[in-house]
């Protein structure tokens, strides 16, 4: 067991946290600027809530600082130096590991790969948790840590990871911008988003045993103006026009290998 700090209350800390707890660790503190939140995170792991930096303990094993990408040279600046013997981790797909090394020797990355949102159950054990460490201290207990919640640890260095977190994006948050697109096109009809589902589960579906190069079907691979054409005047704002328009287009050069 590990005596555990988490920097951050948000979608991914909350749910690494809970898990971690879950797992046996022992989670003294969580930090959040904003006091409700440390407050109702805290609470249900049994932690001690601190909304200052000042507060933070110097006597834990592993910091974990799970939080805005763009925050995090300013909280590492704020705690540093670190306890010599404690490993400082941060959750990010697309920072790397080398933030960290000015502040500690004993650095590492836990990235667990999934959308979170609080309040929505996930089976953590089946999330692939990518992890990268600068030294043996670090190595062993960031994969303690990550093999204690997941089953699926892998290691990978900052570089691939980036190129990881950019395929992640591609595959969910654009994914999920269509999805809302087409929640308007079906709310402009008067058309419930859940006449879309069987579609939605069946395409996602198909990618578990073909490339999506193979599975992709429509106008845009046949390269059907007339259709493509027709659905772009029901498009009544410039953006998503575009948006529709480079989507077509990038879809028959993949298919056709031009």
């Amino acid at each position: 067991m590990y005596n555990l700090v988490i920097i951050g209350s948000g979608n991914l800390a909350t749910h690494l946290t809970l898990a971690l707890h879950t797992s046996g660790m022992n989670i003294m503190q969580v930090y959040s600027p904003t006091a409700s939140h440390a407050s109702q995170l805290a609470d249900r792991v049994g932690a001690e809530p601190v909304s200052s930096l000042s507060l933070i303990s110097r006597d834990a094993d592993a910091y974990i600082i799970s939080i805005k990408d763009d925050a995090i040279s300013s909280v590492l600046s704020a705690l540093s130096p670190f306890p010599p013997a404690s490993v400082v981790i941060h959750t990010a797909g697309s920072v790397p590991i080398d933030i960290l090394m000015p502040h500690t020797p004993h650095a590492a990355v836990l990235y667990p790969m999934q959308t979170f949102t609080k309040g929505r159950e996930v089976d953590f054990s089946v999330i692939p948790c990518f992890v990268e460490s600068s030294d043996a201290l670090s190595a062993h207990v960031v994969h303690a840590l990550a093999s204690s919640v997941s089953t699926r640890v892998v290691n990978l260095s900052s570089e691939r990871r980036r190129r990881l977190h950019l395929a992640a994006v591609f595959a969910c948050n654009l994914t999920n911008h269509c999805y809302r697109l087409a929640e308007r096109v079906m709310s402009s009809a008067g058309l419930a988003f859940s006449l879309l589902q069987p579609l939605i589960d069946e395409t996602a579906r198909k990618v578990t045993s073909l490339s999506p190069r193979d599975a992709q079907t429509g106008p845009m691979v046949r390269n059907d103006h007339t259709v493509m054409d027709r659905q772009m005047a029901l498009i009544d704002d410039n953006l998503t026009r575009e948006i529709y328009r480079l989507m077509a287009e990038s879809i028959y050069r993949d298919s056709s290998g031009r």
